[in-house]
C-alpha cells in the first residue's frame, strides 16, 4: 500500500495581500501558474501560486488526490496533499488549488476508489447484470497506510449474493467509516420479460405501404351545435346534494 510517492518537489510562491482577487487570479493564470491555499496543522492559511504541471502529474498519478507530496513555501518544508481542485468547464484548466498540511502521525479520512476484478459466475452462466452501488468508500488510517485503490474479487458471485463493505480486504491499520450493512455489489436475477425479449427473434421491418397522391377532400372541423334541453323540476331536485334534500324534507316535515 504506496501512497506517498517520489513526486518531485513541488515549490509554491507565496502570494501578496496586493495580488489577490479576480483580475490577480486572471494575470497568474496567464503567465503559466495557479492561485492556490494552503492550510492545516494548526497554523495560518497562506496563499501561494503553483505550477500547473506537477500538480495535474499529481492527479494522474496511480494515487490520485491522495497523493502526499513535498511542498516548498519560502524557507518551510512540509508535507501537503490536494484536498479540492477546480477547472475551467470549457477548456479543462486548472483554475485553483486547495492544499492541506499533512502530519505523518495523525490518522486523516480519505476516499479510495473501489477497483472490481473478474467476471462473476452469474453474468456468465445464469445471465445476470452485475450493478455496482458504491464506486469509493470512506476510510480512516495514518497517511502512510493510505491504499491507492482496493480490489474485490467478483468471479464467484451468483443470484442472491452481495458484497458488503464488511467483506471488503483490509488490514487492521485500516478503519471503514461507510456504514458497513450497505451492499455493494448486488447482482439481481433478470426479469421474465427481458428474458423472453432476449430469446425472441427480432422482426423483419414491414415496408409501408406507398400513399396514394389523389388528395381526399378534407371534412369540416365544425361540429353541430346541440340544442339546450330546458332544466324541469325533477333534474333540479336530483342536483341537490343528499344534506340539502334531507333539511328540505325536515323543513316541510315540520310545518
Amino acid at each position: 500500500m504506496a501512497t506517498v510517492t517520489d513526486v518531485t518537489l513541488i515549490e509554491a510562491k507565496l502570494r501578496e495581500d496586493a495580488q489577490r482577487g479576480k483580475n490577480e487570479a486572471r494575470r497568474l493564470r496567464a503567465q503559466g501558474r495557479i492561485p492556490a491555499v494552503l492550510y492545516g496543522a494548526k497554523k495560518d492559511a497562506l496563499a501561494v501560486s503553483l505550477d500547473p504541471k506537477q500538480i495535474a502529474r499529481v492527479l494522474t498519478s496511480e494515487t490520485g488526490h491522495n497523493t502526499i507530496f513535498d511542498l516548498q513555501v519560502g524557507a518551510e518544508k512540509t508535507k501537503a496533499m490536494i484536498v479540492d481542485w477546480q477547472y475551467e468547464p470549457i477548456k479543462g484548466w486548472l483554475m485553483h488549488i486547495d492544499l492541506k498540511r499533512i502530519a505523518m502521525d495523525e490518522r486523516l479520512r480519505v476516499k479510495v476508489p473501489i477497483m472490481l476484478k473478474g467476471e462473476p459466475a452469474g453474468v456468465k452462466q445464469q445471465g445476470g447484470i452485475l450493478e455496482q452501488v458504491l464506486r469509493e468508500v470512506e476510510l480512516e488510517c495514518l497517511p502512510g497506510d493510505i491504499p491507492s485503490h482496493i480490489d474485490v474479487d467478483v468471479s464467484e458471485l451468483v443470484f442472491g449474493q452481495v458484497v458488503r463493505v464488511s467483506d471488503l480486504p483490509h488490514g487492521g491499520k485500516v478503519k471503514f467509516l461507510t456504514d458497513e450493512p450497505r451492499p455493494k455489489l448486488p447482482l439481481p436475477r433478470p426479469s421474465r420479460k427481458s428474458s423472453r425479449r432476449a430469446s425472441r427473434k427480432p422482426k423483419r421491418a414491414r415496408p409501408k405501404p406507398r400513399r396514394s397522391r389523389e388528395r381526399r377532400p378534407r371534412r369540416s372541423r365544425k361540429r353541430p351545435r346541440r340544442k339546450k334541453k330546458k332544466r324541469s323540476d325533477a333534474v333540479i331536485a336530483g342536483r341537490l346534494s343528499p344534506a340539502r334534500v334531507i333539511l328540505s324534507a325536515k323543513r316541510e316535515g315540520s310545518l
